[in-house]
C-alpha cells in the first residue's frame, strides 16, 4: 500500500479479558511509514487496581510505577486520533484489538474501524521454520533487539521491524510463490492482501530471479545442492597428547584440558581404524560429541570413505548439526560434507502436494499450511516435513503429503525427489547422520540404504532400547480409526468428496450397483467395529467404588474375550478395501478425463485408504496375530469411555532386532556405542546385555576431572517420613513443603522430579491452595499448556519459577547456567510395579529365574537417578544441589548404589531446616 502508515500496537494489561474487569497498564504505538518509524506515542496508565504480582513478574511494571500515570479514559482521545487512517499492526491482534475496541467503548468512543494485519499470522506464513512465534523468540532468530520484552514500548518497535522483516522476505521470495499467496490470502483472519498485491507489482518490474530455483508443475523449488567430498591430503590424527591440545588451543579462545575426552577421541579412533566395536560411557563434561566427531571425520576423509553417526531425538541430531559439528570444523581447519537422512515418511511428496494445491475451497489450517508449504518449499535444501513449524490443523495436512513408497508408485517420476537426493547424498558424504529408527529400519528393506558406511557411532547408546522397542510397537486408537471412519463417510451424508463422488458421475466405468455395495458394506462394517469395541469394554474388569482410579490398564491375556476377537471384523474390511482399491485403479487410467479438483479428491481417497489398510495391519497384528516375545495391554479413562481407549503391543525384548541390523556391520567396520549412561554401579553390562552385545565388546569409561562438580552438592533430606509408613496425603503435605521451602531458598530455579503424574498434580494443586508461591511461576507438566520444550523455555523466561516434571524430563534436557539452582528428587525414579509394559518384562524375568528388582527395576532406576543429575551440572561454571526426598536412599541397602551412580561430590545427610539454612547461605555469597 502506497503510503500506506502502520500503527504497530502493543498493550500491556492487568490479565486477558476487559469484560472481566482487566484494564491496560502500558500502550505504546509505533508509526511507520515506507518502512520507516516516523513516530511514537507510549504512556504507563493507571489501570485503577493492583497489578498481579505474576504481571509485574513479567512485565517488569509495578504499582508504582502507573500510581501518577493518566487512566485509559484521560488518553483515549489522542489514542483514538493516532489510529485515524492507518492499518492495525499487533503481534496477535486477536488479543490487542478487541482489549482496545473494549476500552474505547467505555471511554465512550465509538468503534475504531480499519484494517488490520497480525504479525503473527503473517510471520507464521513467512517464516514457517522458525522454532517459535512468541515475539521475544521469533525477533531473536531474525536478529530484531527486544530489550525489555513485554514492556510494551519495546513490544511495539520489536512488532514494527518485524513487519519490516516479513517485507523484506516477502520480496525475497519467487514471483510465483507470492502469486499462490496473494490467491489464497482472502481467507485469513487478517488483511494481508493488499502486502501480497504489493510486493507482486513491485516483483513484475524486477528482472527474472528465476536462477536459484527450478519451477515443478507451478511451484518454486531451491536448487539442488550436490554433496562433494573436499581434499583431505593435509589431514592426520593427533596421536600425541601435545597436539590434541595444540589442535583445541588454535580452535578454541577459552579451552579446558579434559584428559578423558583425549582418551575417548583415541579409544574411538582405534575402533574405526581396527573394524572394532566398543562402548564408552562419557560423563558430562567430557565434550562427548567433539570426542567421536574429530576422529569421525580424519577416518572418513583419509580412507576417502563415510561414516555413519546416529542419535535418538531430532532436538540431539540438530544440536549435533547446528552446535557441535562446526566446533569440530574450526579444529581440524577443514570442511565436513554431511548428508542427513530419515525415513521415507520424513520427506514430503511433491507430485502429492501439487495436487492438493488444485483444491482452493478448503478449511482455514489447509489454506493456511498450504500457504506455508509453498514459501518452506523454495527455501528448503533436504524437504524434511520436520523443519516446519505448524499450528493448528496443519499436521493433518503435512500427513497427507508424506512422501510413501504408495504415493510415489501412483504418481509420474516427479523432477525433484528430496527423499532420493538424501538417499543420493549419503554416497559422496564424509558423514552421514541419521537416527536410531531409521538404522533400525534397514532391517526391514530390501535393498538396505546404509549399507556402503564404513564405521558407525550410536550416540544416547542406551536409547537404542527404547528405538527398537518402538519400532515394533503397534497402537490400536480408537478416536484415530473413529476419525477415518468419518472421513471416508458416505454418499449419503457427503462428509468428504472422495472416489466415490467421481465414480456417481462416470456410471459407464462403474456400474451403479457396485457402489452402492460397496456403500452398504461399509456401513455394515463400521457396524460391526462400534459392536467389537462394545464387546471389549464389556469384558474390562474395571475398578468400582470411590477408590477407583480414573485412569485404569490391563494385560490384554487378562481380558476374556471372544476367540477369537476382530476375524470377522477384519476379514470383511479386507475384501471392502480390495474392491475399493479396484475401483481406484480403474479411473487412475482416465487421469486424462478427470478435472483438477477431480484429480485431487481422488489423490485425497487413495491417502485414506491407504491410512485404513495401516490401521487394519495394526489391528491384525494386536489382535489375530500373538507371538511369545510380545505384550499387550490396554488403557482407558473411565471418565471418557471409549474415546479414551488405547491398546498397545510391544516386544519385551529387542536383543535379535539390534543383532540383526548390526550383524552385517560386524568385524567390517567399526561401531562405537556412546552415552552418558551405560552402567550401574553392581551391573556393568546392565544396558550392553540388553542390547545384545558380547561379553568380547569392551566397555570404557571416561569421566570428567573432578574440579568440574566443584559447584555441585547432594543433600539427602534425613527427616522425610517414610511413604510405606503415613498415607499418600500426609506424604504429599512434607514434599509440598520441603518444596516450598527451597523454593524459597534458592530464589526458583528449581526441577521437581516425579515419578507418577498423580503425586505431581496433587503436590502442585495443594502449593497453589495454600499460596505460600504465589510469588513463583509455576510450570507442570501436564497441567501446564504446552509440549516439554515449550514449559523448558518458558521456565528459563521467568527468573522466578519452578519446573515440575515426570518422567521425559529426567533425561535429555540442557538448562545452562545460573537458569537452575536445583534438582529435586521427589521419589526414587523405579518404575511402578503395575506398570503394564515393565510388568510384562518383569514377569518374563521371574520365569527365567531371576530376581527381577535386581535385574531390572533397581538398575532402570539408578540409570534415570544419573540421568537426573545430569540435569544439574552442564558446565564447569555452573553450580546447584542435587536434593532426594525419598529416604530410602539411605534406610535400603540398595541406596549406596544410587549414591555411587554420581560423581565424587559431597554428600549431606542433613534435616530440612539445616539444609535451607546451608542453601540460603550459599545462594546469598554471590
Amino acid at each position: 500500500m502506497e503510503n500506506q502508515t502502520y500503527a504497530i500496537v502493543d498493550l500491556e494489561t492487568t490479565g486477558h479479558s476487559s469484560q472481566q474487569g482487566d484494564r491496560i497498564i502500558q500502550i505504546a504505538i509505533v508509526l511507520m511509514k515506507d518502512w520507516k518509524v516516523i513516530s511514537t506515542y507510549t504512556s504507563f496508565v493507571n489501570p485503577g487496581k493492583k497489578i498481579p504480582y505474576f504481571i509485574q513478574d513479567l512485565t517488569h511494571i509495578t504499582d508504582k510505577e502507573v500510581h501518577d500515570a493518566p487512566p485509559f479514559e484521560k488518553q483515549a482521545q489522542q489514542i483514538y486520533e493516532l489510529l485515524q487512517d492507518t492499518v492495525f499492526v499487533a503481534h496477535n491482534t486477536d488479543f490487542d484489538l478487541p482489549f482496545l475496541q473494549a476500552e474505547f467503548k467505555r471511554a465512550g468512543l465509538p468503534k475504531w474501524f480499519g484494517k488490520h494485519m497480525d504479525t503473527v499470522e503473517l510471520s507464521k506464513i513467512l517464516f514457517p521454520t522458525a522454532y517459535s512465534f512468541k515475539l521475544q523468540d521469533i525477533t531473536m532468530e531474525l536478529g530484531i533487539r527486544l530489550a525489555h520484552a513485554h514492556r510494551a514500548d519495546d513490544d511495539a518497535l520489536a512488532t514494527a521491524y518485524l513487519l519490516k522483516a516479513c517485507w523484506e522476505e516477502l520480496l525475497s521470495l519467487p514471483l510465483v510463490t507470492i502469486e499462490q499467496l496473494h490467491q489464497r490470502s482472502f481467507r485469513l483472519k487478517s488483511d494481508l492482501s493488499q502486502l501480497f498485491l504489493d510486493a507482486i507489482h513491485i516483483k513484475r518490474k524486477q528482472p527474472n530471479d528465476s536462477g536459484s530455483h527450478l519451477y515443478y508443475r507451478d511451484i518454486a523449488l531451491k536448487q539442488p545442492m550436490k554433496i562433494e567430498k573436499t581434499d583431505s591430503e593435509k589431514l592426520y590424527y593427533p596421536s600425541s597428547f601435545q597436539e590434541k591440545e595444540k589442535l583445541f588451543e588454535e580452535a578454541f579462545n577459552t579451552f579446558e584440558v579434559r584428559p578423558d575426552q583425549f582418551k575417548m577421541m583415541d579409544a574411538v579412533w582405534q575402533a574405526l581404524v581396527t573394524k572394532q566395536e566398543i562402548m564408552t560411557e562419557a560423563s558430562t563434561g567430557i565434550g562427548k560429541t567433539l570426542a567421536y566427531l574429530i576422529p569421525s571425520i580424519i577416518f572418513a576423509k583419509k580412507n576417502h570413505c563415510t561414516v555413519g553417526i546416529s542419535t535418538y531425538t531430532s532436538h540431539l541430531l540438530d544440536q549435533l548439526l547446528q552446535e557441535e559439528l562446526p566446533k569440530a570444523e574450526a579444529v581440524l581447519k577443514t570442511k565436513v560434507s554431511t548428508a542427513i537422512v530419515k525415513g521415507m515418511e520424513h520427506y514430503v511428496d511433491i507430485d502429492r502436494m501439487c495436487d492438493l494445491l488444485q483444491v482452493k475451497d478448503d478449511s482455514y489450517d489447509e489454506n493456511f499450511t498450504k500457504m506455508q508449504m509453498v514459501v518452506w518449499l523454495q527455501g528448503t535444501e533436504t524437504g524434511d516435513l520436520g523443519e516446519i513449524t505448524l499450528s493448528g490443523g496443519g499436521q493433518y495436512f503435512v500427513d497427507k503429503i508424506r512422501r510413501t513408497q504408495t504415493t510415489s508408485e501412483t504418481h509420474h517420476k516427479s523432477a525433484y525427489d528430496f527423499y532420493l537426493q538424501a538417499l543420493s547424498n549419503c554416497k559422496d558424504a564424509d558423514l552421514v547422520v541419521t537416527n536410531h529408527a531409521m538404522v533400525l529400519a534397514d532391517l526391514g528393506r530390501e535393498e538396505p540404504i546404509l549399507e556402503h558406511l564404513n564405521g558407525w557411532i550410536l550416540d544416547e547408546g542406551h536409547q537404542f532400547l527404547q528405538a527398537a522397542t518402538l519400532r515394533d510397537e503397534k497402537i490400536f486408537s480408537y478416536t484415530q480409526w473413529k476419525y477415518l471412519i468419518g472421513q471416508i463417510g458416505s454418499t449419503e451424508t457427503h462428509k468428504i468428496e472422495h472416489a466415490f463422488y467421481l465414480c456417481m458421475q462416470e456410471e459407464d466405468k462403474i456400474p451403479l450397483r457396485q457402489l452402492l455395495a460397496l456403500e452398504i458394506q461399509f456401513q455394515d462394517i463400521t457396524k460391526l467395529f462400534d459392536h467389537a469395541v462394545h464387546e471389549l469394554l464389556h469384558q474390562l474388569p474395571l475398578q468400582k467404588g470411590k477408590h477407583r482410579q480414573n485412569k485404569q490398564s490391563f494385560l490384554l491375556t487378562n481380558i476374556e474375550l471372544t476367540q477369537p476377537f476382530g476375524v470377522e471384523f477384519s476379514r470383511k474390511l479386507t475384501h471392502w478395501l480390495n474392491l475399493a482399491e479396484s475401483i481406484t485403479t480403474t479411473y487412475l487410467r482416465y487421469p486424462d478425463e478427470l478435472s483438477m479438483k477431480q484429480q485431487a479428491n481422488l489423490a485425497d481417497w487413495q491417502y485414506q485408504l491407504r491410512e485404513l489398510k495401516i490401521r487394519l495391519a495394526e489391528w491384525d497384528a494386536i489382535f489375530l496375530r500373538h507371538q511369545e516375545n510380545d505384550t499387550a495391554w490396554l488403557e482407558i479413562d473411565t471418565r471418557s469411555m471409549p474415546g479414551s481407549l488405547h491398546i498397545f503391543k510391544r516386544p519385551v525384548r529387542v536383543e535379535d532386532s539390534i543383532t540383526n541390523v548390526l550383524q552385517s556391520f560386524r568385524q567390517k567396520t567399526g561401531i562405537v556405542w556412546t552415552s552418558g549412561t551405560l552402567t550401574v554401579p553392581n551391573d556393568r553390562r546392565f544396558i550392553a546385555n540388553q542390547l545384545g552385545l558380547s561379553e568380547n565388546v569392551p566397555l570404557y569409561q571416561f569421566q570428567a576431572p573432578k574440579s568440574y562438580y566443584d559447584g555441585a552438592s547432594v543433600y539427602i533430606v534425613d527427616d522425610m517420613p517414610d511413604i510405606k509408613k503415613v498415607t499418600q496425603t500426609a506424604y504429599i503435605e512434607s514434599v509440598a513443603e520441603a518444596i516450598v521451602q527451597t523454593v524459597l531458598a534458592t530464589e526458583g530455579r528449581c526441577f521437581v522430579l516425579f515419578t507418577a503424574q498423580d503425586m505431581l498434580r496433587k503436590t502442585v494443586e495443594l502449593i497453589q491452595e495454600t499460596g505460600t508461591l504465589d510469588d513463583y511461576m509455576l510450570f507442570a507438566q501436564g497441567m501446564s499448556s504446552g509440549s516439554r520444550m515449550r514449559l523448558l523455555k518458558m521456565f528459563q523466561r521467568f527468573e522466578h519459577s519452578v519446573l515440575f516434571g515426570t518422567n521425559s524430563f529426567w533425561e535429555g534436557v540442557d538448562v545452562p547456567g545460573d537458569a537452575l539452582s536445583a534438582v529435586i528428587v521427589v521419589r526414587l525414579p523405579f518404575s511402578s510395579p503395575e506398570e503394564s509394559f515393565f510388568k510384562a518384562k518383569a514377569e518374563r524375568m521371574t520365569s527365567q529365574g531371576l530376581n527381577s528388582f535386581y535385574k531390572l527395576s533397581l538398575p532402570e532406576a539408578i540409570l534415570r537417578f544419573k540421568q537426573g543429575f545430569g540435569r544439574l551440572i552442564r558446565s564447569s561454571h555452573d553450580k546447584g544441589v542435587f536434593i532426594v526426598l525419598d529416604r530410602r536412599i539411605e534406610t535400603k541397602s540398595y541406596g549406596s548404589e544410587f549414591i555411587e551412580a554420581l560423581p565424587d561430590i559431597p554428600v549431606k545427610k542433613v534435616s530440612l531446616e539445616h539444609m535451607v539454612f546451608e542453601l540460603e547461605d550459599w545462594y546469598n555469597k554471590d
